[in-house]
């Protein structure tokens, strides 16, 4: 069998606006979609993105990104890194994100997110996205890593850049290359005096100094915290409050029942997930879905598609905040499943459990979305108005 070929484009304007009808279109044509105007092999359904998440020897993170500059950059992160280097890094990094280390800050964060929707409930009207989606977690990752200063005020900027350059060259990646350039070269220098006494960020440094990591290499541990964690938290943040908006019923089954939070979240996350396209290097040639891929090619991971794939999902297309996706794409799996996962969950269920106990309805308006190489989020979202709960 052929490997089946698409003319479309993974990163033109309008399928980074709404790429669930292309996410259709490669699905049926099959498991992998050969894509020459991006050089890519498309995993499109959920069984052959998981597979492949949990084979990092036939799929290599040498090369996540879509373009060889940023490739180049990565390396030595543990974005960018196969075990066993991406182990001894990745453990210093989720040390530190363990269920056990973030307990303690649970309540914290609930407080924080709690005194926030008061704030906006009291406002009666307000962007989502500025007001609360990008507030909200960088102020508790620049609490948690000990951000201060510069780096604390340009977060969002180099996050979304981090994020913006992993895509194809094309215009978006190159205008935004000198600010992640401004992230990398910040990575490379930190030292353990620029984070702020007792937090993450220096516990990362004294394990470097333990020996428990390669020398010079805590800079670039804390890197996936802004290349990866921020911008991505921002677009799920957004996505909550737009679905509650826009489906009510759902909304107020979780007002309901609280125990709906952890589900309601993780329906969020597979109907609209926040990274559009991840890359992976084929080490060897590798049977996909019966067709083969040969050695040294690139592949892009749809995780969305996967996520909205019928063979694997009821209904997918629907909403439905009792559906309880445990098992969805969005945090990846295997090695490198997301390792901030645990603090995005604490941050996103504070939000909903906030919203749930003081919101009785949010009017929302038209949500407005920019074309956006790697993370799909919403811009601008206007409530128009808060009923209290």
């Amino acid at each position: 069998m052929s490997v089946p070929t698409s003319a479309i484009d993974l990163f033109a304007d309008e399928v980074l606006v709404d790429p669930y009808p292309t996410y259709a279109e490669l699905r049926d044509l099959g498991g992998v979609v050969h894509l020459p105007a991006n050089g890519v092999y498309a995993l499109t359904r959920y069984d052959v993105i998981r597979t492949a998440l949990g084979d990092p020897e036939t799929f290599s993170s040498r090369t996540i990104g879509f373009n060889p500059m940023v490739n180049e950059a990565l390396q030595g992160t543990s974005l960018a890194s196969d075990p066993p280097v991406h182990t001894q890094l990745r453990a210093t990094l989720t040390e530190n994100l363990s269920p056990r280390a973030l307990r303690g800050l649970k309540t914290q964060i609930d407080a924080k997110a709690a005194t926030l929707v008061d704030e906006l409930v009291a406002r009666g009207s307000f962007d989502a996205i500025d007001a609360l989606a990008r507030v909200f977690p960088l102020e508790v990752v620049a609490d948690l890593i000990g951000f201060t200063g510069q780096v604390r005020d340009n977060m969002l900027r180099w996050g979304q850049a981090a994020m913006q350059v992993i895509g194809p060259m094309n215009q978006r990646t190159a205008e935004n290359f000198p600010i992640a350039g401004e992230l990398y070269a910040w990575c490379s220098s930190v030292t353990a005096e620029d984070l702020a006494p007792g937090s993450v960020g220096r516990g990362i440094f004294d394990a470097e100094a333990r020996g428990d990591i390669p020398p010079n290499t805590a800079g670039h541990i804390i890197h996936p915290y802004l290349g990866a964690g921020v911008d991505t938290t921002v677009a799920a943040i957004g996505n909550i409050v737009a679905l509650f908006g826009a489906h009510p019923d759902q909304f107020d089954l979780v007002r309901k029942d609280p125990s709906l939070v952890p589900a309601a979240f993780a329906e969020v996350l597979r109907y609209w997930v926040p990274i559009h396209a991840w890359g992976r290097h084929v080490t060897k040639d590798v049977v996909i879905d019966g067709v083969t891929v040969p050695a040294g090619s690139q592949v892009a991971l749809l995780l969305g598609a996967g996520n909205r794939d019928p063979r694997h999902y009821q209904d997918p297309d629907a909403f439905l905040v009792e559906r309880n996706p445990v098992d969805h794409l969005s945090f990846g799996y295997g090695p490198h499943g997301c390792a901030g996962q645990g603090l995005a969950r604490l941050e996103a269920h504070a939000v909903i459990e906030a919203l749930a106990t003081r919101v009785q309805r949010l009017v929302v308006g038209e949500e407005i979305r920019v074309p956006s190489n790697i993370t799909r989020s919403i811009e601008q979202l206007p409530v128009l108005d808060v009923v209290p709960a």
